[in-house]
């Protein structure tokens, strides 16, 4: 007999099912971007066609839902499992770990429209049949499930929109009421100097309504005094690094790095082409000069990153001086945001799809950290130095996934904090982490210089 969910606090079944209607809206208006005609499309080779998609995000519903926790029989087990898991990607090696094994043909649209349509209707009736008891307990209790199968949502996406960004413009449909582009000046950049202090990693599942495996344990940890930039790098300053010569120079790249860039003939960064001598930007709807996207954070790869940094006689962040200069302030305080304890809006940062695309940097002031740090929230994740790897006391708790993290525990993925144009804001808590390889260069990813 399955009992009923002893129901939470924080439970709400109404909220879910907004939440849930709210997240396939959205997901649904992304894929219009390239319609029908585009589901085959596979413009990053590390990733699958956008159909894979179509499928992949109910699947995961169902698989950690329906099938893992309430244990509802399958109304298409195949494409449960062809739509399960993408790739692992090795961008060093150009191997590829594929979960399962890539089919010669995928299912047509109308195939797997049909299976995600059957598996939202089992979701919103799943709302109210979520069991107590049983293995999987954990994952019932509150509805932390429905948190993990949504922020998975959230977060392809943003996976869906930095593939799309790598189209040609014919192959895109713009999104109606869209705003307008923005290019006024880059605010001025300034050295703020962080004093030696604690900062707060991870957070305590014991608090934490949800999170991912990976967010836990916390520990407070000392951080040496650093400075840092007020603002993160440009395109335009980037362009400066490119056009004088020393992104060519193997002086300021790490070994590993310099064999990535000359195996791949990287000249510029994945956003960015040239036409003769002309300089351009590719934007997600618009193909600009560069120049004019000038003020806008570069997005560029870890590797390009630290070779930029070191051109400057700096580097990155780590993630550990990330969280003392967005969490803390002069007074030692730490706050849930870095500019305090006030929900997040669209005045607090570039995020939550409020712009569609970058703004100039610094054009959020009301979301500078209390020591007047800007954008470490939106615009950009921030690209940190520091090796994904378990904080003490991780155990990867989530039974119906519990490889989602320690796959990645290798030593060749990186941190990021933060959160880009494109990220959710139900993803903005302190704890949350995201991931890449140092040579993945297609995400919305900025950085900034620190010194000691």
């Amino acid at each position: 007999m399955v009992l009923p969910l002893i129901r939470s606090e924080d439970y709400d079944a109404e909220r879910l099912w907004k939440r849930f209607i709210a997240a396939w809206t959205r997901s649904d208006a992304i894929f219009d971007i390239v319609g029908s005609e585009g589901m085959h499309a596979q413009p990053i080779v590390w990733r699958h066609p956008f159909i894979f998609y179509v499928g992949h995000l109910p699947a995961f519903s169902w698989n950690q839902i329906c099938g893992g926790i309430l244990e509802w029989k399958s109304f298409h087990p195949d494409f449960d499992d062809l739509f399960c898991r993408g790739i692992d990607p090795d961008v060093d090696t150009g191997e590829c770990h594929w979960h399962p094994e890539a089919p010669e043909a995928w299912p047509t649209l109308a195939e797997t429209v049909e299976y995600r349509d059957k598996v939202r209707d089992a979701i919103l009736k799943s709302l109210e049949a979520l069991p107590y008891s049983g293995s999987h307990g954990v994952m019932a209790r509150g509805g932390r499930v429905f948190d993990m199968v949504l922020e998975h949502e959230y977060m392809h996406q943003e996976t869906l929109l930095y593939m799309m960004q790598q189209l040609p413009m014919d192959r895109k449909r713009r999104p109606k009421n869209l705003s307008s582009l923005q290019f006024h000046s880059a605010a001025k950049r300034r050295a703020i100097r962080i004093p030696a202090g604690k900062a707060r990693m991870g957070a305590d599942f014991k608090v934490a309504p949800f999170g991912w495996d990976n967010e836990f344990g916390e520990s407070l940890v000392d951080v040496p005094a650093f400075t840092i930039d007020s603002v993160p790098i440009t395109n335009s300053e980037f362009l400066e690094f490119v056009t004088c010569g020393a992104y060519d120079d193997g002086r300021y790249w790490r070994a590993e790095d310099w064999r990535w860039k000359t195996l791949e003939g990287k000249q510029y960064p994945a956003f960015w082409f040239k036409q003769g001598e002309k300089w351009l930007y590719r934007g997600m709807f618009d193909t600009m000069p560069l120049s004019r996207a000038g003020s806008w954070p570069v997005y560029v790869s870890l590797a390009e990153a630290r070779a930029y940094a070191t051109w400057r006689g700096k580097r990155l962040l780590t993630e550990a001086q990330f969280h003392r200069a967005a969490f803390y302030g002069p007074d030692g305080k730490e706050s849930m945001y870095p500019w305090g304890e006030s929900s997040p809006s669209r005045w607090h940062g570039n995020f939550d799809f409020s712009a569609w695309s970058p703004l100039p940097v610094g054009s959020n002031p009301a979301g500078d950290s209390r020591w007047g740090v800007s954008e470490l929230l939106g615009n950009g994740w921030e690209l940190t130095d520091t090796p994904f790897a378990p904080f003490p006391g991780f155990t990867p708790y989530m039974k119906t996934y519990p490889d989602y993290s320690k796959d990645f525990f290798d030593g060749k993925h990186f941190v990021l904090k933060g959160a880009s144009w494109a990220t959710a804001t139900e993803l903005l808590r302190a704890s949350f982490r995201n991931w890449y390889q140092a040579h993945y260069p297609y995400v919305f990813a900025k950085f900034r210089c620190v010194s000691d």
